[in-house]
């Protein structure tokens, strides 16, 4: 599940750099030119994937979801699937979709998922890996 272009991507990024796993709807290709499609895969399926290769940063909130657009409201389902992929039960924070569109831009790359579901937008931000 987790493309050979995926695990060079994982490899290459350093401390502190973001990657985004994007819904099916995200405009990935306006906001970053290292985009890797992962079609028909939910966003939770690829984070279980990716997070045993992947250390979360301990020094800043590592996890970040786009907030909902005034007016609109967030499917709890969601960040619970997304908590539960990465075995997480750490502080998200909510980020307004304008400026997690601007973090996009700065994100290492940024992964197409097939998730359809609204709001499905998730930035991890890497950690140092531990010599353990």
């Amino acid at each position: 599940m987790v493309s050979p272009e995926l695990l060079k991507t994982l490899a290459e990024m350093g401390h502190g750099d973001e990657i985004v796993i994007s819904d099916a709807h995200f405009p990935a290709h306006t906001f970053n030119e290292r985009v890797i499609r992962a079609d028909g895969l939910a966003a939770d399926a690829l984070l279980a994937g990716i997070i045993p290769l992947f250390e979360l940063d301990a020094y800043a909130t590592p996890v970040i979801m786009m907030a909902p657009v005034p007016g609109d409201s967030l499917d709890p389902a969601v960040e619970a699937a997304y908590r539960k992929a990465l075995g997480y039960d750490g502080e998200i924070e909510q980020v307004e979709r304008y400026a997690f569109y601007e973090r996009a831009k700065k994100a290492y790359a940024v992964v197409i998922t097939g998730e359809t579901r609204k709001y499905g937008n998730i930035i991890l931000k890497k950690g140092v890996t531990s010599a353990a």
